[in-house]
């Protein structure tokens, strides 16, 4: 999904098709990030959304079979022999996740931990590394670096683990990062902070970021563009304030609805009916219909295609919401004037 002419892309993933044991798991997934770029992934738990940046960096397992074309720049990454993904790995693209206490070695002190990092990345030993990884330490905002830096992974608090994480992904000054859930694990005025800070880190470094995440208010606050998944593919695409004013994919508008709202008298949630079907049996036409209140017969044995609407979103979805309609109630940093065409 191209954002403009004459903009190169930082990474493209092209027809993106991951099977496991023969069974499917990601239908044919295109994205592109913009260099500085901040892109949300959103959709409910086994929706793909962790599996196609594990999938574009080749981080699963043997038996998953990956199809498609991911390019970082020029270089291409599927298909890469390991030296090639693992300069790219840690360089020029990091990950973070979601449980930082089990990403951390618990018995190795974090200075070590992130001097490691800043050797394997950077080439950087001895006193260079040291100063280097203090650095780090204070700019992801941990108090007292110089005295916490040979304190192993357990004399840290889960937010100051997390932002250990963000300091070693740092380490190799990568062109993008990608944040797998980085705050589910963390309480909400922690999770606050952590957002702050990838904001901040993204706009000084002029860094990449895909957040992948459930959190609908987190990927407001964080990003610019915002991808909702579904069954392995991407089912609406556009930006942030354009989406969250105005969903026109009954999925992207059921995950609004089933937020509690902040003001206003207190109301049932509206959920949506169901859940995620089962990679094995998916049904013939369109993924969602089973659960969509818009679903008509033609959907039941035809499954949409990604195209581009007048209003410059992407939409999968042969009965979408109209373009003008009230705006979600409980939609987290909605915008003041809606984005349709």
């Amino acid at each position: 999904m191209p954002k403009g002419q004459g903009m190169t892309n930082l990474v493209e993933i092209r027809d993106l098709q991951v099977a496991f044991d023969g069974v499917s798991v990601l239908h044919g997934i295109d994205l592109d990030v913009a260099p500085g770029e901040a892109l949300g992934l959103v959709g409910e738990s086994g929706c793909g959304k962790s599996v196609t940046w594990l999938a574009a960096l080749g981080l699963l397992p043997a038996k998953a079979r990956v199809s498609g074309h991911v390019a970082l720049g020029e270089v291409t990454l599927t298909g890469a022999p390991r030296m090639t993904l693992e300069s790219v790995r840690g360089g020029r693209i990091a990950m973070i996740f979601q449980d930082p206490s089990s990403s951390l070695n618990p018995v190795l002190r974090v200075g070590k931990q992130l001097c490691e990092a800043l050797r394997l990345h950077r080439g950087l030993t001895g006193v260079a590394a040291r100063t280097e990884a203090l650095r780090l330490m204070d700019m992801v905002g941990i108090p007292d670096a110089k005295g916490r830096f040979n304190l192993y992974p357990h004399e840290f608090s889960g937010g100051q683990c997390q932002r250990v994480m963000i300091a070693m992904a740092l380490a190799g000054e990568p062109d993008l990062l990608i944040a797998d859930e980085p705050t589910t694990a963390l309480d909400a005025t922690i999770q606050a902070q952590i957002l702050d800070l990838l904001s901040r880190l993204r706009r000084e470094m002029n860094m990449g970021l895909v957040f992948i995440s459930h959190d609908l208010g987190a990927v407001a606050q964080v990003c610019e563009r915002v991808c909702v998944m579904y069954a392995g593919r991407i089912v609406e695409e556009g930006p942030v304030a354009q989406l969250f004013d105005t969903p026109r994919h009954p999925y992207t508008r059921g995950l609004f609805d089933a937020l509690p709202r902040m003001n206003g008298p207190r109301v049932a949630l509206t959920p949506i009916a169901g859940t995620v079907p089962d990679p094995r049996s998916l049904p013939e036409g369109c993924a969602f219909a089973p659960r969509c209140a818009q679903a008509q017969p033609f959907c039941q044995t035809s499954r949409p295609a990604l195209y581009r609407q007048r209003d410059g979103r992407h939409l999968a979805c042969a009965y979408p919401l109209p373009e003008a309609m009230d705006a979600p109630a409980a939609a987290p940093g909605k915008a003041k004037e809606g984005a349709g065409a």
